[in-house]
């Protein structure tokens, strides 16, 4: 994989502004996180180089400063919202967090519970983690928001929401998902903060859109595809423009809601400290980019990316029309089309050839393999195989998994767990080529290559079984498949 980004430049420069910004108030602001913490894998995708823990490491050295608050929309506990990527409902998400941020040594002070409005089973999460030993706050709902600014702004507004108790100058408000409340939270603590005689201030870090990297830049146009659900758009942002006669990008919803924001900073300091949304931003990732070319050709990959998931997901009817045209339009903008993702026309040139499903990856040298649907392995696990034994030098035609390996497997899943087929899954492939590498030196050598597989891309003639998908996720491979099924039939 090509680096495009300079990952050790981004530690130390992000967390060198964000300092710089809590200085600008009373030594206490309050930092709206957006985006994934532990996992941001878009990022990754499209800053080659970027590595998806990097928000998280960037945090880390802030440790002794921050203090890391989580909030979780009453509405999605009631809803049972569930993370598209974790496959966990958000409340359970809340308590992985915890765990996870603890585990590195980054103090969590408190959990809040926001737009409550007397949900049962929001009461019920809050009785939870009270018995955990988590302070828990709640805010509520307030009637009119965000446009009725007298009420938002007054004791009948942010007033009633409770104020959450901080001991460190960054908070850090963070969230399970998108619409969780954490701007509404960091602005109830201004009101309640600005009450106490504290001028604590606030400030919002999104990785995407990159604000000083152009509107059509592929980057941009690639966070656009990534959040078609939410009918985001990069826009140039015309207070900033007018302010400083300069061009900077950020995205619909935080330019629609500026004027809203205005009002309420005037109504709690007096005045907006910012002419802006970009003021707002804290973000340093585009003076980051060391080889622009390299970010461009990996983001144009990403949105040819989200166009395929877009078309599995009509299928599955996790996905709408709409998402899939304005998907379609964003390829057009960035000049791609599916031509230009190498391994589709491998992998169905191969399923053509062969008949049934088929699979194509192209490793990191550009070298090109197959894999095809047998009687002991699917396409999938074959490719899998095929491609680590290339990477280890191993003739094509040479087993490194003994038969003795995979008929126990095979016996497991048709005579004990009902499974009609007996093929070998990419997850039973790489336990049988655990097996066989206690007493093969050529197995041995295929099962050390996995490493190499991170960053390499696979396109499958077929939708891929969730076992399939979620292997192929662990070791970093970046998958499309075509919107078509294996069987013809109703119930997948």
């Amino acid at each position: 994989m090509k680096i495009g980004f300079d990952n050790e430049k981004y530690l130390k420069t992000q967390s060198q502004h964000i300092r710089e910004r809590i200085n600008q108030f009373d030594n206490k602001l309050y930092l709206e996180f957006g985006g994934k913490l532990f996992d941001d894998f878009h990022a990754s995708r499209v800053l080659p180089g970027f590595e998806p823990d990097s928000k998280l490491r960037m945090l880390m050295q802030l440790a002794d400063q921050a203090e890391i608050v989580i909030v979780i929309s009453a509405g999605d506990i009631e809803k049972n919202k569930v993370r598209g990527d974790l496959g966990i409902t958000y409340d359970t998400d809340v308590l992985r967090l915890i765990d996870s941020f603890e585990e590195k040594g980054l103090y969590v002070g408190s959990v809040v519970i926001t737009q409550y409005s007397g949900q049962s089973s929001a009461d019920l999460f809050k009785s939870r983690l009270k018995k955990l030993g988590v302070k828990v706050y709640t805010h509520y709902s307030i009637e009119g928001y965000p446009g009725n600014i007298p009420l938002i702004v007054s004791d009948n507004g942010y007033g009633k929401n409770e104020y959450i108790e901080t001991t460190r100058p960054l908070v850090v408000i963070t969230a399970p998902g998108p619409g969780s409340g954490k701007m509404a939270t960091c602005l109830s603590q201004l009101y309640h903060e600005q009450k106490r005689g504290i001028n604590a201030g606030y400030a919002k870090f999104e990785t995407f859109p990159i604000w000083d990297l152009s509107l059509k830049h592929p980057v941009n146009l690639a966070y656009e595809a990534a959040t078609v659900d939410l009918n985001d758009i990069n826009m140039i942002d015309p207070f900033h423009l007018e302010s400083y006669g300069k061009t900077a990008v950020n995205y619909n919803r935080d330019i629609e809601i500026f004027p809203v924001l205005t009002a309420i900073f005037g109504r709690i300091f007096g005045e907006s400290p910012y002419k802006s949304p970009t003021d707002m931003g804290v973000n340093m990732a585009g003076s980051c980019i060391i080889d622009d070319e390299a970010c461009r050709e990996a983001s144009r990959q990403e949105i040819i990316r989200r166009y395929y998931a877009a078309l599995n997901g009509l299928l599955t009817g996790s996905c709408t029309e709409d998402e899939v045209y304005k998907l379609e339009l964003l390829m057009e903008r960035a000049q791609v089309t599916a031509e230009n993702r190498r391994v589709v026309g491998a992998a169905l040139r191969r399923a053509e050839i062969t008949g049934g499903p088929a699979a194509a990856m192209e490793l990191d040298d550009g070298r090109m393999i197959t894999g095809k649907t047998t009687n002991l392995l699917g396409a999938s696990a074959a490719l899998l195989l095929n491609a680590l034994k290339a990477l280890a030098g191993i003739d094509h035609e040479h087993h490194v998994i003994s038969p003795e390996a995979i008929e126990p497997i095979q016996r497991l899943k048709t005579s004990y767990l009902g499974s009609k087929n007996p093929r070998l899954h990419t997850d039973e492939v790489l336990i049988a080529l655990s097996m066989s590498a206690s007493t093969s030196q050529e197995a041995q050598l295929a099962l050390a290559q996995l490493p190499q597989l991170k960053g390499c891309q696979v396109h499958t003639s077929v939708m891929l079984s969730t076992v399939d998908m979620k292997t192929f996720m662990r070791l970093g491979i970046q998958l499309t498949s075509e919107a078509k099924y294996e069987h013809n039939r109703i119930y997948h």
